[in-house]
């Protein structure tokens, strides 16, 4: 089953050989990314050599408000939700598990499909009533399809050079970061530019390799397709459609006779604001097109809060069992002990020390805003004290997938050692969390009470992961 250790070229370590081969000849068809990742690392590279030192982060600003970026839901590009703290006085970080989100992408093939639709139908108007809807006579829409995008290329580097130059203490030539991610190539192209971000930082010190793809269509901790009875958001995405879309459609309409828009339409249209503008680095004359006064972005966030929420989180009957089997991996990192679990890990994989070390103290994995989710919710994070109505959102709720899953989004397992106890603490995009469900003081709580409070996991999921397949 192994390859070499540390080098994703010498063998994809997802499967059999013919298979990893067909993979990686497929993965690196994409040149056109490559080829952005390559300027990229050479320009920050030259900087790092030649200037002497860091660079800001290379991630663009996009000229769009934060206020309405943060609207869009899990299209939102990663922002720090809070300032990074620094461990508590006499702790130290003995060891970093990071779970991060592919960077920005195009919209999937069948968002795609529905866009085309939409756009279709408006351009086929021969005069608008509405001048701002004008711009489409000459609109071009030019977007592919499922792929990462340079933003999303710019994304993942930044986060390796960040985690270099917060974690470095940590790092050594016989001890690099263990590199994992999911199938997907706009995964495994994010944590290659992970790496290549770190090494940057690192002057080329340190340059870790992608070492362990998991197969999407196998055993992968990583993605959520290992549930097929689980249910979907459609219902209440469907339900909130309805409730906040018919205004801003009737709008449309009426600026654009017989176009006979949908509110489908009309959701697909707010969604290329956030597509076009991280392809294009500036903003879309979409977002224009939605006047604020009719709730369009803020309409748009919480349907992602629900689809979230009912896809794969708590609301979701068999959303947390998804998760379950990367936090019995984590357990095992943290723990130093094999992994125990039922669920969806690759045992032959997990059991190797060679392609599941437990002796690293940088982790990163990297995967999906979908499995990610369940894996927030396997754990206990961001628990609503209430289910989220599909007719009227709570201000008050903390489950903002802008804030929970945006592009690039991370959660950082940090071990720490405060003096002769050692205990875990959460990051979320930053965000300390509270760690309510093991007792946390100030965002802390002994590895222990962390271990023991997950019980949902350490019991598979107590029969749910059976469920998946009835």
């Amino acid at each position: 089953m192994a390859g070499a250790d540390g080098d994703v070229e010498q063998g994809l370590l997802s499967g059999r050989r013919r298979h990893q081969v067909t993979l990686w000849e497929k993965l690196w068809a994409k040149r056109r990314i490559i080829m952005i990742s390559a300027v990229l690392i050479m320009f920050v590279g030259f900087a790092y050599s030649v200037l002497g030192g860091p660079t800001k982060p290379i991630t663009p600003i996009l000229g769009v408000p934060r206020e309405i970026q943060r609207n869009w839901a899990q299209y939102s590009p990663y922002f720090p939700v809070e300032d990074y703290r620094s461990p508590p006085k006499g702790c130290a970080v003995t060891q970093v598990n990071i779970l991060q989100r592919h960077g920005a992408r195009f919209p999937t093939s069948g968002a795609a499909k529905r866009i085309v639709v939409a756009l279709e139908k408006l351009q086929s108007v021969e005069e608008f009533t509405d001048p701002r809807l004008n711009f489409l006579k000459t609109f071009t829409y030019a977007l592919g399809e499922d792929d990462l995008i340079a933003f999303g290329v710019a994304q993942s580097f930044d986060a390796g050079r960040e985690a270099f130059e917060r974690y470095s203490q940590l790092v050594s030539l016989d001890n690099l970061p263990f590199v994992r991610a999911s199938s997907s190539e706009r995964v495994v192209f994010s944590a290659m530019n992970w790496t290549q971000g770190f090494a940057t930082a690192s002057r080329n010190k340190f340059s870790p390799k992608l070492s362990v793809i998991l197969d999407e269509a196998a055993n992968d901790t990583l993605d959520d397709a290992m549930c097929p009875s689980s249910g979907s958001s459609d219902e209440q995405t469907s339900e909130w459609l309805a409730t906040y879309a018919p205004p801003i459609t009737a709008r449309l309409n009426s600026g654009a006779p017989n176009a006979n828009l949908t509110d489908v339409d009309t959701f697909n249209l707010i969604s290329l604001c956030p597509f076009e503008t991280v392809f294009n680095e500036k903003d879309s004359p979409f977002c224009h097109l939605f006047a604020a006064e009719e709730n369009a972005f803020s309409g748009f966030e919480y349907s992602g809060d629900l689809d979230k929420y009912y896809g794969t989180g708590y609301g979701q009957d068999l959303g947390p069992i998804q998760g379950v089997g990367y936090i019995n991996e984590l357990l095992a990192r943290l723990t130093g002990t094999s992994v125990r679990d039922n669920t969806q890990t690759n045992r032959t994989l997990d059991s190797s020390p060679t392609t599941f070390p437990l002796n690293r103290t940088i982790y990163a994995d990297f995967s999906h805003d979908n499995q990610m989710i369940a894996i927030y919710a396997a754990m206990g994070l961001f628990r609503q004290e209430n289910a989220l109505d599909p007719t009227s959102p709570s201000p008050r709720r903390n489950w903002r997938a802008s804030r929970l899953v945006p592009f690039s989004a991370r959660m950082v397992v940090e071990r720490l050692q405060c003096g002769s106890e050692t205990s875990v603490r959460i990051l979320v995009n930053d965000a300390l969390q509270p760690l309510e469900f093991c007792d946390g003081k100030d965002g802390v709580c002994s590895l222990d009470a962390f271990v023991q409070s997950q019980t949902y996991a350490r019991n598979d999921g107590e029969g749910d992961f059976e469920r998946c397949f009835i």
